[in-house]
């Protein structure tokens, strides 16, 4: 995979498609390498029509990391942000929301349809905000507005999440990457348990850096509330949910679609937190459908 510097840092990325076709990003969530987009769905959206780029954040993957830089501790950054305080982060939402659009830049794109997943829906939401006439289309999968009023996490879902596995041994890693999966994944499309263990292990050899989770959480908690900024999105904008998600309740995408102008919103009952294989196809289709309305080729 190649790597390329954006926004002063260097960034792994990969493509997928016919260069010709119209260019659409995808950004992946909170500690999750690029490779958590299933390959068949990057395919899919290739075969559909575009030029699928995706990318690892930064401080994840094989991307830039921010040694030494320190996060505060989420209980306390919570704790002072809900009375009134703003600690320092090492970086924002906004600078990763800047890092995607600096990609575009150095691989010469102009506009292009951006899709986020979880935290990469709200880098690609301050994408459509800060960056509107760079956007074809917004596509927000299993996100929120950051209203701290609507339904919060699962405990059993956000802890394995937030918990650094106990070393760094392979066996250790990958255990826990399980533990991650099972927790937030789709109650209604339990993978096949082999196929994910291998999954969890390529992902687990490829990189595994615990530290970049904290900083990019901390990202997170420092951006807020974004429904009056959702307010000037201009971007057609489609919104997709899992009815059963225990990470990311559904309310955080209705409430996404309710505060962006015209946007759409779709649920599917037994979907969770995650991209599973059975539903590649429709979620496919559904981006597909979208961002080929939005501007047709």
């Amino acid at each position: 995979m190649p790597r390329i510097t954006a926004n002063s840092i260097e960034l792994e990325y990969d493509t997928h498609g016919d260069p010709a076709n119209p260019p659409m990003l995808l950004v992946m969530g909170l500690g999750a390498q690029m490779t958590l987009w299933p390959i068949e769905l990057v395919q899919g959206l290739a075969q559909r029509g575009f030029h699928v780029i995706r990318y690892d954040n930064r401080d994840i993957g094989l991307s830039h990391k921010f040694e030494g830089a320190k996060a505060p501790g989420m209980v306390r950054q919570m704790l002072l942000t809900r009375l009134g305080f703003r600690p320092r982060v090492p970086y924002t939402l906004s600078d990763m929301a800047a890092d995607g659009m600096g990609l575009l830049d150095a691989l010469g794109i102009e506009r292009a349809h951006v899709v986020g997943a979880s935290m990469g829906g709200m880098i690609a939401q301050l994408m459509a905000v800060e960056h509107g006439h760079r956007l074809h289309s917004l596509i927000s999968i299993f996100s929120t507005t950051g209203n701290r009023k609507l339904p919060q996490a699962d405990r059993k879902a956000i802890e394995p999440l937030t918990t650094p596995p106990p070393s760094m041994e392979e066996a250790d890693l990958v255990a826990h990457g399980m533990r991650v999966s099972a927790a937030i994944g789709s109650p209604g499309y339990r993978p096949d348990p082999e196929a994910q263990r291998q999954r969890v292990i390529e992902n687990v050899r490829r990189s595994v850096y615990p530290q970049g989770l904290q900083r990019q959480l901390a990202a997170i908690i420092h951006d807020g509330d974004r429904t009056e900024r959702l307010k000037r999105v201009k971007a057609p904008t489609l919104v997709l949910h899992g009815e059963d998600d225990p990470l990311v309740k559904v309310e955080g995408g209705r409430a996404t679609a309710a505060a962006i102008p015209g946007a759409k919103l779709k649920t599917f009952p037994g979907w969770g937190h995650d991209l599973p294989l059975e539903l590649v196809d429709t979620i496919a289709d559904a981006i597909a459908e979208h961002a080929h309305a939005a501007h047709p080729a």
